[in-house]
């Protein structure tokens, strides 16, 4: 009763509190005070705080919810109450509203911002578009439901708590699309106030494609998420990689890159130039940041080097055959062989990597199709009549897949793109976009178009002016120029003289012909894209069809991005780059002759022909023996010169000077010329180390020299000064033996004694020489052979080359590794034996008459008679070494040839004729284990 008669009460009531339960309660609690109880005036009705709420899930402001600034979020103002609601439960009903809310708001923060670095970043700008035609999406829920709601007419009451449980997939996809955001760009850009990335443009656009790849990979193994995480995901994805791909399709497909943004995981060298040695190494190269660390998707690791290969071969083509076409005749033909080498390896002839791209991803997430091998199969002439349409596709089974009326459109467009029209109205119409929209209205309604053009148009109706201007310019003025203009309007108040009218009347008829009826406007509804009603347009009517067909159906399946790459885009790039690498083959082993052009390389750095420097070497030889000087390099070219004129072989060089010869000038340090002996100089000049200072240089034709270049040329000089020393051990040899036959005053045991040392040379330098005749000259080239028809590309090709010139160097043991190092220094001692042994005999020729002489020469007998058996017995243990053999299955021959006949090891691997050494007994110097 005392509540009842309080004033407050009463004023409470008075002001219309109702009687609920939540009213009575509260006035129980606080006893009749008028404060505790909010105020009729006060409340809000739910009905509009659902209306609020659902305007600012738009990103609208209210009275019940703001924008705040500082802290970028919205906020619920202050003293909003529901008459059903504690302020506990009210604030949980409205938390979701308000998080969901400030995700959207701060994913429009970063679009607008994202728009001032669309120029600069195409990447970044793609993933802003995806982003807000996603968020687009999303606010559309909360206007669909506002619209039902305004149309409702309160018939039926919406809660808050109904919009909570209605709009669930709306606040996941929201904190969704946010969190995706944050990932992809870093969270300072999004909050920084300044227009500054502190990554570059290929930095950033691999951020973003690999974090929705890894998002990607990651949410394919959740089924059905709320909010449809893996259908944004894919979106998302999508859109952003369409620039990439756009520039991968012009590189791939024309061999032009065209990155002005910087943005693809590889560059152009601009230093290096199409016809330079280096091209192929070094005038595309990957991208790599401050640490050296490759910039390139995830996705693009593997095949990389493969797609940098087919852009670079199609350069060469193109290079070669605008240097080799002279008369209209090979123009023609030039253009044919580009035309198909371009667009031969395109599906069906005209689709881009991305409508390929964009239609495998319709086939294989709506309809469940693996299509690339139907899109080869499909016909490229399409008849307009749909029937037809369907009749030609009866073969593939497919007439009722949404892949197929994508591809059928594509097609379309870009048939009628390419056909010209002789319709004036379709010349008229060019470059315009809203007579291109209005044309079916326009062609309907001739008589309509005199009405639109601009000189029916451009003359305003009647207006009398005598009121403005004595507002404007007062009576006095208008006193002055009413003799002109009194009593006259716009139409006819302006006074020109006759040249004045006829240049404007010119003038609108110019501006007619250029921009046909400018007052005319385009109606067509709000949320239709332009692609669907402006022409075809390369690259982008198809993709925004397409991204919206992916926005709005339901997908059936998560599969793994790695997948959807492979069927949708790496079977398209593979499939280029094969055609790329075989086009490129068949120049190289047809017109570009590179069979030929190793052969030739083989002939002469592999001595396999041995007319062709038969003179050359026989004359340096001799001047090695006289001590003659021979370090004129002129000089040496000129002998080599006349070798290749009078030799058989002449006319596998194009010219004389393709080969010549230099001597290189090793800088030895003052300490090493300060140790080196006189002895030692003598036989760095004129030892069998001699022609290491040689260097012979073939001009390889372009563009052979990409696959023998001068790092290739290096290593077949390498071998080359192997196998003249081996070549000049023989010579020696082969003279010494013909000395033996005509001398005729040896003493009989001297002479035994120096023809088994004799024999044991020959026999080595003879069983050397046949191993490389078979293992390097035959074998490696067979081998060789095999694996240029087996290469795809050159890449493949270079390599196989590479491993050529690693085989033959191991085979002649002049490669970079200890083990041959070690077997190579026995050779080179042993062939040095031999050019000793000749010393010997030639001094015994000439002038070793005395006892002395003879003395010494036999202890040099002696000498070079140990030391060949301790090299001999040294090298059969290394060479027959099984686990030697096992990795190097050349050395097991060699180790045959050596020891023919079991002459100084058995079967088992014990030597045989081991050498004695002076002052220990006779036991073996060299034991096997």
């Amino acid at each position: 009763m005392y509540q009842m008669s309080c004033p407050a009460v009463q004023d409470v009531h008075k002001f219309g509190a109702d009687n609920s339960f939540i009213t009575k309660l509260n006035l129980s609690i606080s006893n009749g005070l008028p404060h505790s109880i909010p105020l009729s005036s006060l409340k809000t009705d739910e009905h509009e705080l659902v209306r609020a709420v659902l305007q600012m899930l738009q990103g609208f402001s209210s009275n019940f919810f703001y924008w705040d600034l500082k802290l970028n979020s919205f906020r619920s103002e202050e003293g909003i109450y529901a008459s059903h609601l504690s302020q506990t439960g009210l604030k949980g009903l409205l938390s979701p509203f308000l998080l969901a809310s400030t995700c959207l708001k701060r994913v429009e923060m970063f679009i607008k911002k994202a728009e001032s670095f669309s120029q600069k970043y195409p990447t970044l700008s793609a993933f802003a578009n995806s982003v807000h035609s996603w968020l687009k999406g999303l606010r559309d829920i909360a206007l669909k439901k506002e619209e039902a709601l305004c149309k409702s007419n309160n018939a039926k009451i919406t809660t808050l708590l109904d919009l909570v449980n209605s709009l669930s997939s709306l606040f996941a996809g929201a904190e969704h699309l946010y969190q995706v955001t944050n990932e992809a760009v870093s969270t300072e850009f999004l909050n920084s106030e300044k227009n500054i990335i502190s990554l570059t443009a290929a930095e950033l656009a691999v951020k973003i494609l690999n974090c929705l790849f890894n998002k990607l990979t990651q949410v394919c193994l959740v089924r059905d998420g709320e909010g449809d995480p893996y259908k944004m995901l894919i979106f998302l994805f999508i859109g952003s990689l369409l620039p990439y791909i756009q520039t991968l399709d012009s590189w791939l497909y024309d061999g032009i890159l065209y990155d002005p943004f910087e943005e693809m995981f590889f560059y152009a060298n601009s230093s290096v130039s199409i016809d330079q040695p280096s091209f192929w190494e070094t005038s595309y190269l990957l991208r790599q940041n401050n640490a050296k660390i490759m910039i390139c998707p995830l996705f693009f690791h593997k095949i990389g080097k493969a797609i940098i290969s087919a852009g670079k071969s199609l350069q060469l083509v193109q290079h070669i055959q605008d240097q080799n076409f002279v008369s209209t005749q090979t123009n023609k033909t030039f253009d044919f062989e580009i035309q198909n080498l371009n667009n031969d390896a395109r599906v069906l002839g005209i689709l881009t990597l991305s409508d390929v791209f964009l239609i495998s991803l319709v086939g294989l997430f709506h309809d469940s199709a693996h299509i690339f091998d139907h899109l080869l199969k499909y016909p490229i002439e399409i008849n307009e009549n749909n029937n037809n349409n369907n009749n030609n596709n009866n073969n593939n089974n497919n007439n009722n897949k949404s892949w197929l009326d994508f591809l059928s459109d594509t097609i379309q467009g870009i048939t009628k793109a390419k056909t010209p029209n002789s319709m004036d109205f379709d010349a008229l119409c060019t470059g315009n976009p809203t007579i291109t929209v209005c044309k079916e209205i326009l062609q309907k309604t001739p008589s309509s178009w005199e009405e639109l053009n601009v000189s029916r148009s451009s003359r305003l109706p009647p207006l009398n002016d005598n009121m403005l201007r004595e507002a404007v310019f007062g009576r006095t003025d208008l006193d002055a120029r009413s003799r002109v203009s009194d009593g006259t309007d716009f139409q006819l108040g302006f006074v020109f003289d006759e040249f004045e009218r006829f240049r404007l009347e010119n003038d609108r008829k110019a501006l007619e012909s250029l921009c046909a009826f400018p007052t005319l406007l385009p109606s067509f509804p709000e949320d239709k894209h332009l692609s669907e009603i402006l022409p075809f347009q390369k690259d982008s009517t198809l993709a925004s069809k397409i991204l919206k067909f992916i926005q709005n159906m339901k997908l059936k399946n998560s599969l793994d991005p790695q997948v959807v790459l492979q069927e949708c885009l790496g079977a398209c790039i593979k499939r280029q780059v094969d055609h790329v690498g075989k086009n490129i083959l068949n120049k190289l082993m047809g017109e570009w002759r590179l069979i030929d052009e190793l052969f030739i390389l083989r002939s002469i750095y592999l001595l396999g022909s041995g007319d062709l420097l038969q003179q050359f070497l026989v004359v340096i030889f001799n001047r090695l023996d006289k001590g003659d000087s021979w370090d004129d390099d002129f000089e040496l070219n000129s002998i080599l010169q006349d070798s290749i004129r009078n030799s058989s072989d002449r006319t596998l060089l194009n010219a004389p000077d393709s080969l010549t010869v230099s001597i290189l000038n090793e800088n030895l340090n003052e300490e090493t010329d300060k140790n080196l002996n006189e002895r030692n100089s003598e036989s760095n000049n004129f030892g069998i180390d001699a022609f290491d200072k040689l260097s012979f240089t073939y001009k390889v034709s372009w563009p052979l020299d990409l696959i023998a270049n001068r790092e290739a040329l290096k290593k077949y000089n390498q071998v080359m000064g192997f196998l003249l020393k081996v070549k000049r051990a023989k010579f020696v040899l082969d003279k010494t033996r013909k000395w033996r036959w005509k001398g005729r005053s040896d003493a009989q045991q001297a002479h035994k004694h120096h023809l088994l040392i004799e024999q044991k040379l020959l026999n080595f330098v003879d069983a050397f020489h046949q191993y490389v005749m078979d293992q390097v000259y035959h074998s490696a080239w067979r081998e060789l052979c095999s694996g240029l028809e087996a290469s795809s590309s050159l890449d493949e090709v270079i390599e196989v080359h590479e491993t050529y010139l690693s085989s033959i160097q191991r085979q002649c043991f002049v490669a970079s590794d200890k083990l041959m190092a070690l077997i190579a220094s026995r050779i080179k001692t042993i062939l040095g034996l031999a050019l000793d042994f000749y010393n010997v005999k030639q001094t015994l020729r000439t002038g070793g008459t005395t006892q002395a002489i003879k003395a010494r020469c036999e202890t040099e007998i002696n000498r070079i008679e140990k030391q060949f058996d301790d090299c001999v017995a040294f090298l059969l243990k290394i060479l027959s070494f099984k686990l030697n053999v096992g990795h190097f299955p050349h050395l097991g021959d060699l180790v045959t040839r050596i020891n023919y006949n079991y002459f100084y090891m058995s079967d088992s691997g014990n030597l045989l004729n081991v050498p004695k050494f002076e002052g220990k007994p006779k036991t073996p110097a060299f034991r096997p284990a």
